[in-house]
């Protein structure tokens, strides 16, 4: 992944989460918001979508992810801006997501193998500058690398809840040129082919 167009704010760069970049990955997680409260990630650690129940709110969520990364089981996208990391995107096979192969309301539209994005995290003071936008044109990018056949995503109804925001919303999804292929319960389940 290399560098994105430039913005009001400075250059926004997007470059694979890898262990090497742990610290950064835990200071976009845990680093105060504008008005001092503790970012949502700080508990979560992506942890939702790779297991069942109540479990992705536990204690070791960031030793679960750093260990993840550090085995290469985590396919996920960090953007920074002026070297700052300020949005997370995390994806990859959808039997890989725990989650996902037990829900009723998300089940497969097909037999398709495809790649599921599951969770954007954009630092509050980042928001509305195409931080996610540029994490979802990039995982289309390392899908493809991949040799995915299509990229799905669960995308929140833009009158939904802010609490579903983190798989993002719809518009951006149909933007970037994915199609509403099914709905999901409170979700709307989107689809690129690559």
């Amino acid at each position: 992944m290399g560098e994105l167009g430039g913005t009001p704010r400075g250059r926004l760069e997007i470059r694979t989460a890898t262990a090497a970049r742990w610290e950064d990955v835990a200071d976009l997680f845990t680093r105060p918001g504008p008005r001092g409260g503790t970012p949502i990630p700080s508990q979560c650690w992506c942890q939702y979508w790779v297991t069942r129940g109540g479990g992705y709110w536990a204690a070791d969520n960031d030793a679960r992810l750093r260990e993840q990364l550090h085995d290469g089981e985590v396919h996920a996208l960090l953007a920074y801006r002026d070297g700052v990391p300020v949005g997370w995107c995390r994806l990859g096979p959808r039997a890989s997501f725990e989650r996902l192969a037990h829900s009723r309301t998300l089940q497969p539209v097909d037999d398709l193998p495809v790649w599921s994005v599951v969770c954007f995290y954009v630092r509050p003071e980042a928001k509305r500058q195409g931080v996610a936008s540029a994490l979802l044109d990039a995982a289309v990018e390392l899908a493809g690398e991949y040799g995915v056949p299509a990229l799905e995503a669960y995308a929140a109804r833009p009158d939904h809840p802010n609490i579903d925001s983190y798989t993002g919303y719809l518009p951006m999804f149909l933007a970037a040129g994915f199609e509403h292929v099914r709905d999901g319960g409170r979700r709307a389940v989107v689809r690129r082919r690559l």
